[in-house]
């Protein structure tokens, strides 16, 4: 299929059931809209599924893994092995966000979607569009066809998981170098200069900040991307796992059920996502501001607000899996709270 056809899946957003939403917490025996986000949450699941009677949902970790060809030029602290290891480590479930998915009994989905070799561990899912990019630094990423290809795939892997049962997704990502076609991508959607949106990633020293921004410039002014072109600028200095969460958050919208957004790489795709299809951004939610430079401005670029600023930057979902938990406090309220009746007390009144 292709992605056009994908895109007029597309479910719309259903406004009755968040107002119905609303009047449910306003019912509740407490301050009007005393619990603040944790009630915008709520009210956007039962937009999302269509229904004011919103349960804990079935959520699922889906970490996107790929390697990235730039890392030759030397703009991270360890080589490109790691991301088959680190997915590997998925597959035992010992890495950072197995470890914190576990306490909240979470599943977690390593999808290698473009890793230089293919994963063993059968837990992993290879799907691999192509094994690595390009250097970004001196030619293309991959081709426009196989961005959209790796679209496609993170649609087809959450339309999968949504017939297992699984009724969220929390996007996560995996791939050494990968901050550096991130931040390459939000200079050029964002019109800013590399510099103020690069970061360190995984531990940088000063020298090597600066290295890794003249190399975005390089990708930059060698590939020419367009910036009114989403599709255009992920293939040419962008990165699968991006592609892959793109689909994640276009698939959520397709099957019905909201995308959480990890930190800085994962709100790059979900911009990306709302460019390609601005319903899709109805389904997505922001988790935590990336400790990253561009971690605020991506979700400002997209109209949102975290609800966690704990100044985390390490990846693989962990900082939307632990704010996952304010879900949990969230539902617990709406579903157990009593009436104002129910409770003896007068209800309070919106008042101008």
């Amino acid at each position: 299929m292709k992605l056009e056809e994908y895109l007029a899946q597309i479910r719309p957003f259903d406004q009755k059931a968040a107002d119905a939403a609303w009047a449910h917490w306003d019912s509740l025996c407490k301050p009007l809209r005393g619990m603040g986000k944790l009630e915008d949450m709520v009210v956007q699941l039962a937009g999302i599924y269509g229904t004011e009677k919103v349960e804990n949902p079935n959520p699922v970790v889906v970490i996107m893994g790929a390697d990235n060809g730039v890392v030759a030029e030397g703009v991270s602290q360890t080589g490109s092995e790691v991301t088959a290891q680190v997915l590997e480590n998925m597959g035992e479930r010992i890495s950072s966000v197995c470890i914190l998915s576990r306490q909240e009994g979470i599943e977690v989905i390593p999808v290698n979607i473009g890793v230089l070799t293919d994963g063993k561990h059968p837990r992993i899912w290879n799907r691999a569009v192509r094994h690595g990019t390009g250097n970004i630094a001196k030619e293309p990423a991959m081709t426009r066809e196989e961005a959209i290809q790796a679209v496609i795939t993170g649609i087809e892997v959450v339309r999968e998981l949504y017939e297992q049962g699984y009724r969220m997704i929390i996007t996560g990502e995996m791939g050494i170098g990968n901050t550096t076609p991130s931040s390459a991508m939000a200079s050029v959607l964002l019109s800013k200069d590399p510099a103020e949106v690069t970061g360190r990633g995984a531990g940088l020293s000063s020298a090597g900040l600066e290295h890794k921004i003249e190399v975005i410039r390089q990708a930059i002014a060698v590939n020419k991307p367009d910036p009114d072109d989403v599709l255009d600028v992920l293939s040419k200095i962008g990165s699968l796992d991006i592609a892959g969460m793109i689909g994640c958050y276009i698939g959520g919208a397709i099957v019905g059920v909201p995308v959480l957004i990890d930190g800085f790489i994962s709100s790059i795709s979900a911009y990306c996502a709302a460019k390609l299809a601005p319903e899709c951004r109805a389904y997505m939610a922001a988790t935590h501001c990336s400790a990253e430079p561009a971690g605020k401005m991506m979700l400002d670029a997209l109209g949102m607000e975290a609800p966690l600023h704990a100044g985390m930057h390490l990846g693989e979902g962990t900082g939307a899996v632990t704010a996952y938990s304010l879900y949990k406090y969230a539902l617990a309220l709406y579903n157990g709270l009593p009436s104002f009746a129910e409770g003896n007390v007068e209800q309070y009144e919106h008042l101008q």
